[in-house]
């Protein structure tokens, strides 16, 4: 027989549920409501006149070659950050599961780059590759290589991929590290007394046993580096050089902010949260289907 909770006064889910419901429709339904609706004006810099233009602010974008470049620089971008946040994380997860002796102080030392923010972590790395003060910066540059992530597109892009890639790193290794505790040892005990390797049961026993654990983080992931860099980017590099690392979301803010299309840059904006909510119903529609609960 399978117990439920019976709460005596029928008002009180509502009330303990109130709060969530508060901020969720403050801080999320509102935004996007008004981002839906300032995508449909063309409005003055200084917002006090706005002309409704229906389509256009899309139309005005969708044909804009810049926006494209920006779709191109945010593809590589994310795959690129997902791939190397989550793959050096499962592998140090995997490392702090087998550590006897201080594994406690080895998973604690793993944890802290999740605390710091990512403007912070990217000023860290700024002087460590800066080309001037940066000892990995002037070491490139001693042994030949012309190392200037300034000047430099592909080096600027590099960078804030790693930067991001690093500070996300510390989230995937706390649920990698959550999931195979969770994994009976019995099961890969079993395995080695057949005769499996340990290559062999990692990739037959322990990996799909996480696949319910990375499919979450691949699905977080690319949330991440869509919406969560912003701060690595605008500390680095500001988008430059010459629009290399300008994402869909700095491009948004570029447009917004500092170039005051508030109609354009809700429109972006529009279009770039239905392009996530798309990838992720992909995810789950396709990717889930190989997920082993």
């Amino acid at each position: 027989m399978q117990r439920r909770a019976i709460y005596p006064n029928k008002l009180l889910p509502y009330l303990l549920l109130a709060p969530q419901i508060i901020i969720t429709l403050i801080f999320f339904f509102y935004p996007a409501a008004e981002a839906i609706r300032q995508s449909l004006f063309i409005q003055d810099p200084f917002g006090l006149r706005a002309q409704f233009v229906w389509l256009e602010n899309f139309s005005r974008i969708l044909q804009a070659p810049l926006y494209w470049e920006a779709v191109r620089v945010t593809v590589i971008f994310a795959a690129s950050v997902t791939f190397l946040a989550m793959v050096p994380a499962l592998l140090l997860a995997v490392m702090a599961d087998q550590v006897v002796r201080g594994a406690t102080g080895y998973r604690t030392l793993l944890v802290w780059p999740y605390a710091i923010a990512p403007a912070v972590a990217a000023v860290l790395w700024l002087f460590i590759f800066h080309p001037n003060i940066g000892y990995i910066g002037q070491g490139l540059r001693q042994l030949g290589i012309p190392w200037d992530y300034r000047i430099n597109s592909s080096h600027a892009l590099l960078l804030v991929i790693l930067v991001s890639a690093w500070n996300q790193v510390s989230y995937n290794f706390l649920f990698f590290l959550a999931g195979l505790q969770s994994i009976p040892k019995s099961l890969v005990d079993a395995a080695a007394i057949d005769g499996a390797g340990g290559v062999r049961r990692f990739w037959s026993i322990t990996f799909p046993l996480l696949s319910p654990t990375t499919f979450f983080l691949l699905v977080v992931n690319v949330i991440y580096s869509f919406f969560g860099t912003f701060g690595v980017i605008h500390a680095l590099t500001q988008g430059g050089p010459a629009r290399a690392t300008t994402t869909l979301m700095y491009q948004i803010y570029r447009d917004g902010i500092i170039n005051l299309d508030l109609g354009g840059s809700s429109a972006q904006s529009v279009m770039l949260m239905l392009a996530v909510i798309l990838l992720t119903v992909i995810q789950f529609r396709y990717i889930e289907r190989r997920v082993h609960y």
